[in-house]
């Protein structure tokens, strides 16, 4: 059974929040922008994911909130989801290949939306989702705040949502529970001569049974020469003994995001791929023993790679040992070379150590969330050399 719905008063706060942000840095007016596939900024502002058609949502410093959506469809399905004052359509959200709709709409444009959303005009505006912002929306709030100074603000909503509160925690732990048993199902249920895309299926149906509302990306399984890549696609090719296979599997329950991989074998894993777990394991202990509050991200990363460095395996892996997630997989906060930050309480990273030496490649990945004097560990089902 799934848990009760998250309160329209959680929903406020982050508003709220977001427009101590947008104070503190001088920003009249928030801007997001939400597909299907990059759906967290307005599902975790509004509570509302769009399907087919396209979302924003505009924050003004001080007032309440909006989101704009496009096409009757989307308007009347968020009156139903969305936990926001006002909701407007703006045809430029609209779906490709849009029908020529037989009621009457009501469509606004960003400049007669603005008004309403806004006290003066503003002058400076704040682009969420900047890197996949429509370049027609720029236009229109060019046009329409009048050639307001337009800048990157991903990093304003990352302030808010890195620390996650206690109305947030028990839906965390319920995605990545739903993952683990994923994953646990499909691990059990593999058998050699069965296709990638079987083993998968099997994960998808127990996590679907479970209370997901789906995935937070499309997970996959891989196998043999598949397992090099970094990012994949379950296939036709079957299951072979002695070979590598790939897990990788992640739960969305009520946009939270669980995720969790574990590299495997049936018989025995060859050689070269045994070291290679071996190694990813020592990296990811290490990390498990050193994600602290209080700890500096770069001193992680730097431990990471010492070990990598120690077997010569600098060049086998793309990034570092973890990185935020919540309501989208990867939610900033790299724990990178150049990338220096505080890890407190609160926080909730994802420890993601993928290694390939270009022929076999691996991930083993847990949710964390950093506590006041350690670790919760979310996920933890075999973090070992797993041969079966």
């Amino acid at each position: 059974m799934r848990l009760p719905a998250i309160a329209s008063e959680e929903y406020s706060r982050r508003v709220t929040k977001l427009q101590e942000e947008l104070v503190k840095n001088k920003i009249d007016l928030f801007v997001g922008y939400s597909s299907e596939c990059e759906s967290a900024s307005s599902r975790y502002l509004t509570g509302f994911w769009p399907f087919f058609d396209f979302a924003a949502v505009l924050i003004p410093a001080s007032g309440n909130a909006a989101l704009l959506t496009g096409g009757p469809e989307s308007y009347e399905f968020a009156k139903k989801f969305a936990k926001v004052p006002s909701i407007y359509i703006n045809p430029l959200l609209v779906e490709t290949s849009a029908p020529q709709w037989v009621p009457a709409v009501t469509e606004m444009g960003f400049k007669e939306i603005i008004s309403k959303v806004c006290k003066d005009r503003p002058k400076r505006i704040g682009i969420g989702n900047w890197n996949i912002f429509p370049h027609i929306l720029f236009e229109e709030l060019k046009v329409a705040a009048q050639n307001p100074e337009l800048m990157p603000a991903d990093d304003l909503l990352l302030n808010v949502q890195k620390i996650k509160v206690e109305n947030e925690i028990p839906y965390i732990m319920e995605a990545y529970r739903i993952t683990e048993e994923s994953l646990k199902e499909a691990l059990e249920s593999a058998k050699p001569g069965m296709a990638e895309w079987e083993i998968e299926a099997i994960a998808r149906a127990k996590m679907v049974l479970m209370g997901a509302e789906g995935t937070p990306y499309p997970a996959w399984v891989c196998s043999g020469d598949n397992s090099r890549l970094s990012l994949c696609r379950s296939t036709d090719k079957k299951i072979e003994k002695n070979e590598i296979v790939q897990l990788t599997i992640g739960a969305k329950y009520m946009g939270y995001c669980g995720n969790m991989c574990r590299p495997f074998s049936i018989g025995s894993a060859p050689a070269s791929a045994k070291k290679l777990m071996e190694v990813a394991l020592e990296a990811m202990n290490f990390a498990l023993s050193n994600i602290r509050p209080g700890v500096q991200s770069t001193k992680v990363f730097e431990g990471y790679y010492n070990i990598l460095s120690k077997y010569h395996y600098e060049d086998f892996t793309l990034y570092g040992p973890a990185h935020g997630t919540g309501s989208s997989e990867v939610e900033g906060f790299w724990l990178a070379r150049d990338n220096s930050f505080e890890i407190v309480p609160g926080m909730l990273f994802n420890i993601d150590i993928w290694l390939s030496d270009g022929k076999n490649g691996l991930r083993y990945e847990d949710g964390v969330l950093v506590t006041e004097d350690g670790i919760r560990e979310l996920t933890k089902y075999r973090r070992e050399i797993i041969e079966l």
